[in-house]
């Protein structure tokens, strides 16, 4: 069975550990765990989270990685949550496989920990930590031709029972998650979803303009939480996009969405 790949908007740091005080999340949560009951339960996931970089793609290799809490202002809980789902130094093996022989340089890292890119959506997605996972860092530049290609090599995994996911948002702008942001925010969502749901053959060339986009460097004034997309949408290159979570408002202002690329089933 050949899996799909996602590209999610994750929302902001551990978000599901605090629903209670944050309504504005119910629509995100409904929508991942929908990707847990879309398809069955994959072999692990790769997953590319918008907050993790290195000077070339480097893979997680920790067969039981810690936490990381890379966020600041949340109650103090929010820093001893635990989402203990293993690694898998196996297939994290097989990516620095596939990624060689395409010419693309990968490394190994053991000691790399979840960070909230990761365990915040799939606490959601697979609740009871039973999915092994592992992270792909992003390469530093952001270069959407370099991240699009590292995604048709690891295209091999979707047939071997690996779900890839690229975890970032669809507006990233911190300092306009308010009214100021609605707009702008509207007008590249219209934008991208345009080019990841239209015409397969036109989707590449969009993607790779991405910056002469309504308002792109306003929803992205750095692109890390868009570039994951780029990894989802190489790894299922000729296969169509489908918008899976869309809200005109998350939280009260930001337009944002998430995709699948290739079939549920």
């Amino acid at each position: 069975m050949r899996l799909p790949t996602y590209f999610i908007s994750h929302g902001g740091g551990p978000w599901p550990w605090l629903m209670d005080r944050m309504p504005g999340y119910q629509l995100l949560h409904d929508s991942l765990t929908a990707i847990g009951t879309a398809h069955p339960a994959p072999r692990a996931v790769l997953c590319i989270s918008g907050h993790w970089e290195c000077p070339e793609f480097t893979v997680q290799a920790h067969p039981n990685p810690p936490m990381v809490y890379d966020y600041g202002g949340f109650p103090e809980f929010t820093y001893h949550v635990q989402y203990p789902a293993p690694g898998s130094p196996d297939v994290a093996a097989r990516v620095i496989e596939l990624l060689g022989a395409a010419g693309i340089a990968a490394r190994a890292d053991s000691q790399r920990s979840f960070d909230h890119g990761t365990f915040a959506p799939f606490v959601v997605t697979y609740p009871n930590a039973d999915v092994p996972i592992l992270q792909l860092s992003l390469k530093h530049g952001y270069d959407a031709a370099a991240h699009l290609a590292a995604g048709r090599a690891l295209a091999p995994l979707r047939d071997e029972g690996v779900l890839i996911v690229g975890s970032g948002f669809s507006f990233h702008n911190l300092r306009l998650f308010g009214p100021a942001g609605h707009e702008p925010s509207l007008a590249f969502d219209r934008w991208l979803t345009d080019a990841v749901t239209g015409p397969v053959a036109q989707r590449t060339d969009a993607l790779l303009a991405w910056e002469r986009a309504p308002a792109a460097r306003v929803a992205h004034p750095a692109e890390d939480h868009l570039v994951p997309l780029m990894v989802a949408v190489g790894a299922a290159e000729a296969e169509p996009g489908t918008r899976v979570y869309y809200e005109p408002d998350f939280m009260g202002s930001i337009a944002s969405s998430s995709y699948r690329f290739g079939a549920a089933e």
